[in-house]
């Protein structure tokens, strides 16, 4: 149950027994600190079912479920999935191009702990998890994040060994780009890939995107891929 309140004693004692609080601002309570809550509505009666959803899953601590695709869930990181990353991390050709984990399991789990808490709920919205629908697996990541150094939310995606050369890296992909178009209204999007890294420029290619320039992050080369908002979304 998600509790509407606009009286601060009474958030604070629904809080303290573990309930999911949504306030009600309004002028006759503008005086009262409700600094402690994460969310707050000034018209409750035009919540969104979505949004009431949502609200409750990130005070009970349960993953947004962001997106479907034919075969695949896109849905929030959490701390369970991170036995699945070692496994698909283990694999050479995945660090080949990609930043490893933590050394040790309780320092990424602590990681996906601080992501959720200063990414997902300040943004909206991040690397994500997916999940093989069929299986429940969980067989990569991929979402949109911003780089530092960079004005434009970047595409990143990595599809487990096993579950590589069956289109799901395409299909995540533009689901996510699409997402981001409608539910993000981002005007463009870019993707910085290292110029060996040849099956996921081909994939940036047929995604859309399009090459800009080469660039330097770090001691690193990466050439970098833009793509536009389609005009008739």
């Amino acid at each position: 149950m998600l509790y509407v309140t606009d009286d601060a004693q009474t958030a604070r004692g629904l809080k303290k027994q573990g309930e999911a609080v949504l306030i009600f601002l309004h002028p006759g309570n503008g005086e009262q600190d409700f600094s402690e809550f994460l969310f707050a509505v000034e018209d409750p009666e035009d919540l969104e079912p979505e949004y009431i959803e949502r609200v409750y899953r990130r005070l009970k601590g349960l993953p947004w479920n962001i997106l479907r695709t034919a075969r695949c869930l896109i849905r929030e990181t959490v701390p369970g999935d991170v036995d699945a990353f070692y496994e698909i991390y283990s694999h050479p050709a995945i660090t080949q191009y990609m930043e490893g984990l933590y050394p040790e399991v309780e320092e990424e789990k602590r990681y996906v702990r601080e992501y959720i808490e200063k990414v997902y709920t300040f943004f909206g919205f991040g690397v994500w998890t997916v999940v093989e629908r069929e299986s429940g697996a969980v067989i990569g990541r991929a979402g949109l994040s911003y780089r530092e150094g960079f004005e434009e939310p970047e595409l990143g995606f990595i599809i487990g060994v096993p579950w590589q050369r069956r289109g799901y890296a395409e299909e995540v992909c533009r689901a996510i780009l699409d997402y981001g178009w409608s539910a993000l209204e981002f005007e463009q999007v870019q993707a910085l890939v290292e110029p060996g890294n040849v099956p996921s420029i081909r994939l940036c290619e047929k995604l859309g995107l399009r090459k800009a320039a080469d660039v330097s992050v770090g001691e690193k080369e990466y050439c970098r891929f833009i793509i536009h908002k389609p005009d008739q979304i």
